[in-house]
């Protein structure tokens, strides 16, 4: 059981690290900002929920997967709100993507 769970936790924070890279990869080759809060808020999301996800079996209490989880919502909430008060400034100054 104990191979298993390191066998998924290798593969899910492996999965999570390629799509950080993915999102990386968007904000230096996206034209314009509102393609790279995209790439960044979506790919960063989805890679550490993944890690997270990936992370969890390895957890030594259940307040310690709590933890994690936490963090991942925390990241989830702020990168939301940060890529909703920049888009919401560059509609406001109207410029063009």
């Amino acid at each position: 059981m104990t191979s298993l769970a390191n066998a998924f936790t290798l593969i899910a924070v492996g999965c999570g690290a390629l799509l950080f890279l993915a999102g990386t990869l968007g904000l230096l080759r996206f034209p314009d900002t509102l393609s790279r809060l995209h790439a960044l808020s979506k790919a960063d999301n989805l890679g550490l929920g993944l890690i997270v996800l990936g992370l969890l079996p390895q957890a030594a209490s259940f307040t310690g997967g709590l933890k994690l989880v936490c963090v991942w919502l925390l990241a989830q909430i702020s990168a939301a709100t940060a890529s909703q008060l920049i888009a919401g400034v560059l509609y406001r100054r109207k410029l063009r993507p």
